[in-house]
């Protein structure tokens, strides 16, 4: 028997085992050290020298990874593992650290049960780190904490064994903190140093210790020290090897699917936990009927789509029909197996607890729930994305002959990467793909020449901007084209407590059905009267019926909603989608006859009634706002918050750490354009920064007519807003 042949053996063996298997990921900020980290699991298990863990990289299987060092696709691996004599199964995903790319951090958090966070000694808590440890706990899904490069520390900034144990504490205070006040109710998830929960160590010299080690060899940090000034550090790794420290660290404080799913499936799953489903889901049942969600999917030459998918009830099957709930499709499995870094192992079934790898799925989307094309059952919850797209780029195709080839490309980009948005206009030609920041396209675009062998031309990128209003408006009476109906619409900017609470995904979007809802609406500061009233949420607005004894309302009630949903996706002043309003029909006058209500005469009235309140409520712009973060030696504080303040950026707080100055500045991502050299200039290279969407903020009033223009100009459509009047009629 091969060694392939040998590790597929054990793989199908260990995964009927749910209490035998661990289902992780690794996360971090960017350059904190995860795949360094994975590399020394890949080494423990086999699958790369052990000489080579920390340089080998072998999660960044794709070439534009390679060369610029960065994990920009989430990767999967199945590994056995030894611990205390036995063999377990370790279902590893290596995660993005750039926040352009936290989408497959968060699709990554729903397939998983536990999270490695790792943390720089060095830099500590980075705005990403938080990021992280959100999506995580927002999941269910349970931390415990490496801080990593230990080693530059005791090398570069000759910390002693006491200022050692200060810094570290001083990151474990730091993400407990986060951890109690980001942990879902009722999971005491905070992090114990005497407990083996947290490790320090250097991955890429490969070795790690925490207490328990401590207490097991003897070893203390001054030994490390020691050790570390004299290079030996070949020699602290034969001692305290990192895959010991790392596995026990996983198997002992990160549950096993069976543990996991108890707790995890009635928080992400909309089904009656008492039915036969329900209890396949909480009980890991191998035998029960098959649920299963795709959490990612990628493109692959050879295979078509290759789709990365939890099960966590029943038995995915080679050649099996599958139902694809959302979607309301079958479609027939050709292969399933489990991934080994840029590899695959082909298994013919994956039961429940694990994560595996299906291939002939007709145009999977993540997010997806599956079950047997002969048992329907109810979806999961959807993946909900922290950050959404800011930075727009148009597309064209170099030879017109290619439109074709480019509008199916674009169509599967939005399909593998669902933070990616793809707005194709049949009627003006124009392409645009909106993503998290300038990499996220720079990355795309990329693979579209290189992979696809495609020639494009691009736009300077653009970004994205959002309509509201600062004041109220109404009642404004929208008219249906035949004159027959009539609605009167109020306007006003949505309540803030509610605006955060739909910006932190604590309320859902979608139509309202359950009377329940309106208790968590009130909890959020809406009025109980208004609370009660509301029909639908979407784009961050609320569609509120405020009117008592209209006859034949209800049965308009879905055209209502579909005039308000399709106002919001172009706003009247620029074209932009509308945010952050609340909309309340107060009135309406509706023709008896069915006929002269329709679908025609519905919609156009109430989309013009939306727009038309937006005009006379005072409307404006809102832009995106980054957090930047920067980290520079003290000489150079003045020359960044030039820099900065230049960009209409503000600082919001500053940290200094012995000759270093920790800077916190909200800037508008349309004057980021640039920065990371400007930076580098300003501060002779010495100068680090990271960023994070920070969410919307009104444009400044003095900008906003020449912006409006421009958005207008772009997109082909006259220079100057209409009026309300236009819309009223």
């Amino acid at each position: 028997m091969t060694r392939k042949e040998k590790i597929t053996a054990k793989i199908k063996e260990l995964m009927y085992g749910p209490k035998k298997i661990r289902n992780i990921c690794i996360c971090a900020h960017i350059d904190h050290g995860k795949t360094t980290l994975s590399d020394n699991l890949m080494a423990a298990a086999g699958f790369i020298s052990k000489d080579l863990a920390g340089e080998q990289r072998i999660m960044d299987s794709k070439s534009d990874e390679k060369d610029r060092e960065i994990i920009i696709d989430a990767a999967n691996a199945s590994m056995v593992q030894k611990y205390n004599g036995e063999d377990y199964l370790i279902n590893l995903i290596d995660t993005p650290g750039h926040v352009d790319f936290g989408g497959d951090v968060t699709r990554a958090m729903r397939a998983v049960d536990g999270a490695v966070v790792v943390v720089c000694a060095v830099d500590g808590i980075k705005p990403q780190t938080e990021t992280v440890l959100r999506q995580a706990l927002k999941e269910n899904v349970k931390p415990v904490l490496f801080i990593n490069k230990v080693d530059r520390l005791i090398n570069e900034l000759r910390f002693s064994d006491e200022e050692l144990k200060e810094r570290f504490l001083k990151i474990f205070m730091d993400v407990n903190n986060l951890i109690k006040k980001l942990s879902p109710d009722n999971q005491d998830w905070q992090l114990d140093v005497n407990d083996g929960s947290v490790a320090f160590g250097s991955a890429y010299q490969n070795w790690a210790i925490n207490v328990p080690t401590m207490q097991e060899t003897g070893i203390k940090f001054s030994d490390i020290v020691e050790y570390c000034i004299q290079g030996k550090s070949n020699e602290l790794a034969k001692r305290l090897p990192l895959y010991d420290v790392l596995i026990n660290m996983v198997i002992e404080h990160l549950p096993s699917p069976d543990v996991a799913q108890a707790y995890r499936v009635p928080k992400i799953w909309n089904g009656d936990i008492e039915s036969p489903v329900g209890q396949a889901l909480i009980n890991t049942s191998a035998k029960g009927p098959l649920g299963a969600m795709i959490t990612n999917v990628a493109e692959s030459d050879h295979a078509g789509f290759v789709s990365t998918c939890r099960v966590y009830g029943g038995t995915l099957q080679k050649g099996g029909e599958i139902y694809l709930v959302g979607a309301k499709a079958k479609s027939r499995i050709q292969r399933v197996g489990v991934f080994v870094g840029p590899n695959t192992i082909d298994t013919e079934k994956v039961p429940a607890g694990n994560i595996a790898f299906i291939t002939g799925i007709k145009n999977p989307t993540a997010g997806e729930t599956l079950c047997l094309a002969s048992d329907k059952i109810d979806e999961f919850e959807p993946i909900d994305h922290i950050s959404e797209p800011v930075v727009t780029v148009a597309i064209e195709p170099k030879n017109i002959k290619d439109l074709p080839k480019l509008i199916d490309v674009l169509r599967n980009v939005g399909k593998v990467d669902p933070t990616i948005k793809v707005n194709i206009n049949e009627k003006t030609g124009e392409q645009l793909i909106s993503g998290m920041g300038e990499l996220h396209l720079d990355v795309i675009i990329n693979r579209i020449k290189n992979d696809k062998k495609l020639e494009v031309i691009t736009s300077e990128p653009i970004v994205v901007y959002r309509e509201s209003v600062l004041g109220n408006a109404g009642p404004v009476e929208g008219k249906s084209p035949n004159k027959h109906n009539r609605f009167y619409i109020e306007v006003e900017p949505l309540d803030e407590g509610i605006l955060k609470a739909l910006n932190a995904k604590d309320l859902k979007e979608g139509e309202v059905k359950s009377k329940e809802m309106a208790n968590k609406f009130i909890e959020f500061g809406m009025d109980k009267e208004e609370a009660r009233r509301v029909w639908d949420i979407c784009n961050k607005s609320m569609f509120l019926n405020m009117t008592r004894g209209i006859q034949y309302l209800d049965e308009v009630k879905t055209l209502l909603l579909e005039g308000f949903e399709e106002a919001l996706k172009e706003g009247p002043l620029a074209s932009e989608e509308v945010t952050g309003l609340k909309f309340k029909l107060v009135d309406a006058k509706l023709h008896e006859d069915a006929v002269h209500r329709g679908p025609a005469q519905v919609i156009p009235a109430i989309k013009n009634a939306i727009k038309g309140s937006i005009m006379l409520a005072n409307p404006c712009l809102v832009e995106p706002i980054q957090k930047v973060l920067i980290s520079a030696p003290l000489e150079y504080i003045g020359a960044c918050a030039n820099n900065v303040q230049n960009r209409r950026g503000m600082m919001i707080g500053q940290e200094i750490f012995d000759d270093v100055s920790e800077m916190e500045f909200e800037v508008p991502v349309a004057e980021m354009f640039g920065f990371a050299a400007d930076i580098r200039s300003a501060t002779g290279g010495k100068g680090l920064f990271s960023t994070e969407i920070k969410g919307f903020k009104t444009l400044p009033r003095n900008l906003q007519d020449n912006v409006v223009k421009q958005i207008r100009q772009r997109k082909g459509i006259s220079p100057e807003p209409f009026s309300a009047e236009h819309y009223l009629g």
